[in-house]
């Protein structure tokens, strides 16, 4: 529960502030963040399609 609380607060914090950034900053910080979860995302199913295991 707590860790919910903490996320709907930051949520707040980044929402307000992306409120009052520039529209390029925000559109350039989006694509930024889309790309390195598409590159993770990516690296994570190429990892399980092998076998490879961290542990």
């Amino acid at each position: 529960m707590l860790f919910l609380v903490a996320a709907l607060l930051l949520l707040g914090v980044v929402m307000g502030t992306v409120a009052h950034a520039p529209l390029t900053f925000t559109v350039v910080a989006a694509a930024v963040i889309a790309a390195w979860l598409g590159i993770f995302a990516l690296r994570e199913r190429h990892g399980r399609r092998r076998g490879t295991s961290t542990n």
